[in-house]
C-alpha cells in the first residue's frame, strides 16, 4: 500500500511582472487500497455512563457498541472504557474472540456519577498502549455533558499526547448538553473526528459510521512535508488548513524552508484535502522543468505502513510548478474553488459563535448568512438552510438553542460522508 497524492494549485499562471502574487495549494491524499496488506483494529471505546445517561440514551449506546463488537475481526483488538466521576475498565484489551461475553459485559452497564472525561481518556489509552504494535489504534469518546468533575486541558494535553504515539481520537457527542468546543478540540488534537447524535436514535448509525471510517484506514502517522523554494513563503495567519473530510486548523511546525504539516490517519475510502496559502516572488524564482515555468515547492509524505511493519516511510518528491506569463488573466481551478468556499463557510461560521459569545446576536446573524450564501454555492442546501434558519431566529431576538448551536457548527466543520455501499 502507498500514497495517492494529487495537487493543484488555485491559479497555475502567474504574473511575471508582479513580485507579490499569493496562491493556494490543494493537496489530496489517500492510501492506495491493498486489500492483502491491511493491519487489525486495535479499537477502545470510551462510554460516558454517568447518571444523565439514565433509560434510553444508555441503553442504545449499549446496543450500538454491541453492534461494533458484531462488526470486528477475531484479528482485532477491543477494549471498553466506562466512565462517570471516575473511570473503569469494562473490557480489557483483548483479542475480539469471544463477542457474545464481550457484549454481556457492556449491557451490565448502568447509568450512575457525574462526569469526568479525562479520566476515561487516560484509562483508554492505557489499554490501547497494550495492543499497539501492528495495529491501527482508535479511540471513540462518547459523552452527553459537561467534564464537570475533570479538567479539560488535560483532556487536550492527553489528546496530543495520544497523536505523538500514533493513536487517534474520536469524539461523540450525545444530546444537546456536551460541550462542542472542549469536543471538537479534543478530536482535532487526536487527528480524529467529532460527531453529533443529537437523539438516541441516532447512536447505532453514528457508531457504525465511525466504525467504517477506522476500519478503512490503512497508513498512520503521516505528515505532508513541503520543501519551498527561494520564491516562496507561507501566508502568516492561518496558513493550513484540512478542508476534508471534516474542517481543522493545523498548525505546521516550520524549520527554515522546510514545512512539516501532521495529518494523523490516511484512509483507502476518503481522502485528506489540505489547502496551503503561499505569497510568491516570481522575479526571486527558481526555473522550472520548462521554459518559462517557475519552480514553487517539492512535497512528500511521510507514513508508517502497519500492516506491513513499516515505518517511516516516503514518498518520491514531486515538484510543483506555475507557468509565467506577461499577460495575466486571473482564472480560479475548478478542482480548488469547493475547496476554498468549505473553508470560508467554516470560518465564516466561527466568526459568527464569536459575535455571539461577545453579546453581538446581529453582527452573528449576518455572519451566518455569508455562511448559509457560501453553501449554497457549495450545493449544500443541507448546511444553508441551518445556517440561514439559525440567522433569521437571530435577526428576530431569539437566542439559539443548545441543539441549534450544535447543528450549526457541524454543519459548518461538514459531516462525514460514507459511500452507500457501507455495510
Amino acid at each position: 500500500m502507498s500514497v495517492k497524492v494529487s495537487y493543484q494549485l488555485s491559479d497555475r499562471t502567474l504574473d511575471a511582472n508582479s513580485s507579490s502574487q499569493q496562491r493556494q495549494l490543494s493537496v489530496s491524499l489517500s492510501a492506495a487500497e491493498d486489500p492483502t496488506a491491511g493491519a487489525p483494529l486495535n479499537l477502545c471505546l470510551i462510554l460516558d455512563h454517568s447518571g444523565s445517561m439514565g433509560g434510553e440514551p444508555l441503553s442504545t449506546v449499549r446496543q450500538a457498541a454491541c453492534e461494533v463488537v458484531d462488526r470486528l475481526t477475531p484479528g482485532d483488538r477491543l477494549s471498553i472504557v466506562a466512565f462517570d466521576h471516575r473511570a473503569k475498565v469494562v473490557v480489557a484489551n483483548q483479542p475480539v474472540t469471544n463477542p457474545d461475553d464481550i457484549k454481556r459485559k457492556i449491557l451490565a452497564l448502568r447509568a450512575e456519577g457525574g462526569t469526568c472525561i479525562d479520566d476515561g481518556i487516560k484509562l483508554g489509552l492505557q489499554e490501547l498502549n497494550k495492543g499497539k504494535d501492528g495495529a491501527i489504534s482508535q479511540a471513540m469518546i462518547l459523552t452527553d455533558g459537561e467534564n464537570e468533575h475533570g479538567d479539560n486541558q488535560r483532556c487536550l494535553k492527553m489528546a496530543e499526547l495520544a497523536a505523538e504515539v500514533n493513536i487517534t481520537l474520536h469524539t461523540l457527542g450525545f444530546g444537546d448538553s456536551w460541550n462542542q468546543d472542549v469536543l471538537e478540540r479534543i478530536a482535532d488534537a487526536g487527528r480524529g473526528s467529532m460527531l453529533y447524535i443529537p437523539t438516541p436514535q441516532d447512536a447505532s448509525i453514528a457508531f457504525q459510521n465511525l466504525l467504517y471510517r477506522v476500519q478503512t484506514v490503512g497508513l498512520t502517522n503521516a505528515s505532508l512535508i513541503l520543501e519551498l523554494c527561494a520564491n516562496v513563503r507561507l501566508a502568516e495567519l492561518k496558513p493550513v488548513a484540512q478542508v476534508s473530510p471534516e474542517v481543522v486548523e493545523l498548525e505546521p511546525t516550520v524549520a527554515g524552508t522546510v514545512v512539516t504539516v501532521r495529518l494523523g490517519d490516511l484512509s483507502v475510502a476518503q481522502p485528506k484535502v489540505l489547502l496551503t496559502n503561499l505569497y510568491l516572488n516570481p522575479r526571486q524564482g527558481e526555473p522550472g522543468s520548462q521554459p518559462n515555468h517557475l519552480k514553487i515547492l517539492g512535497l512528500r509524505v511521510r507514513y508508517d505502513h502497519p500492516g506491513r511493519g513499516r515505518q517511516g516511510q516516503e514518498t518520491p518528491v514531486q515538484f510543483v510548478e506555475a507557468e509565467l506569463v506577461t499577460q495575466h488573466q486571473p482564472t480560479l481551478a475548478a478542482e480548488v474553488q469547493p475547496h476554498l468556499l468549505t473553508l470560508a463557510k467554516y470560518r465564516q461560521t466561527q466568526l459568527a459563535e464569536q459575535k455571539l459569545q461577545a453579546g453581538d446576536p446581529i453582527g452573528a446573524a449576518t455572519m451566518l448568512q455569508s455562511a448559509a450564501k457560501t453553501a449554497l454555492q457549495l450545493g449544500d442546501q443541507n448546511a444553508a438552510t441551518v445556517l440561514q434558519a439559525n440567522a433569521t431566529r437571530l435577526q428576530t431576538g431569539t437566542a439559539l438553542s443548545d441543539a441549534e448551536r450544535k447543528q450549526t457548527r457541524m454543519v459548518s466543520k461538514t459531516v462525514l460522508q460514507f459511500p452507500d455501499s457501507q455495510p
